[in-house]
């Protein structure tokens, strides 16, 4: 039985969610939530989560939202064992660092400094900027020394890392100042670029058409 999840394709973490699918061989039944027409607040949508948010997976009689909370769901049901997530408890940790780092500093700053230009007309905010490049600049850190994110091994570390540098180089924020990171993702984009490209270029084009107007 497939997984129905309820997605944006342009969305960063709902390309999370594909990635990590893609990864472990699950499939998705996709249902494409349309915002503009107001899909995620009718009845049949808050039942399933009344936070209205994607993405969100019902997988048979089991309900969950949060990217990172169904990635690791998906890790738990599907490949318990996957070195995606490994059980030694300081590899683990260490994933989760990264991971938190992703949510709470590379994506959080990138989603501040864009999201108001994209949504709220508001303009560029060059502090904001200048911590995206500071929150590159860790990143280019993490990675020195190291093939992935977390060690020898793509892990979701890396999977979660990587959307969100694919949606930076996505609106033209560069990243080439930082060659370990340039080095990275030109790795984990030869796995799997074909799965979380084509929607980062979906949000790159949605998020020049609104900064535009």
């Amino acid at each position: 039985m497939t997984i129905d999840l309820y997605y944006k394709p342009a969305s960063p973490p709902c390309r999370l969610v594909q990635l990590v699918g893609a990864a472990l061989g699950v499939e998705f039944n996709l249902k494409d939530i349309n915002f503009q027409a107001g899909e995620h607040l009718e009845p049949e949508f808050l039942k399933i989560n009344p936070q209205h948010t994607i993405p969100t997976i019902v997988d048979d009689d089991f309900i969950l939202w949060d990217s990172r909370a169904i990635s690791r769901y998906l890790i738990y049901k599907y490949a318990k064992d996957s070195s995606l997530y490994p059980a030694d408890p300081k590899v683990r940790a260490t994933i989760d660092q990264r991971v938190d780092f992703d949510l709470g500093t590379l994506y959080n700053r990138f989603a501040d400094y864009l999201l108001p230009q994209m949504f709220e007309g508001a303009s560029d905010d060059e502090a904001k900027y200048k911590k995206i490049e500071e929150a590159l600049g860790f990143l280019d850190k993490i990675l020195e020394g190291h093939k992935y994110a977390a060690g020898p091994e793509l892990t979701l570390a890396d999977l979660a890392l990587v959307i969100t540098v694919a949606t930076i180089d996505a609106v033209d924020i560069p990243i080439k100042p930082y060659p370990n990171v340039v080095r990275w993702y030109e790795l984990v984009k030869t796995k799997y670029g074909h799965v979380f490209i084509p929607g980062a270029k979906l949000f790159g084009a949605y998020a020049r058409k609104l900064i535009k107007k």
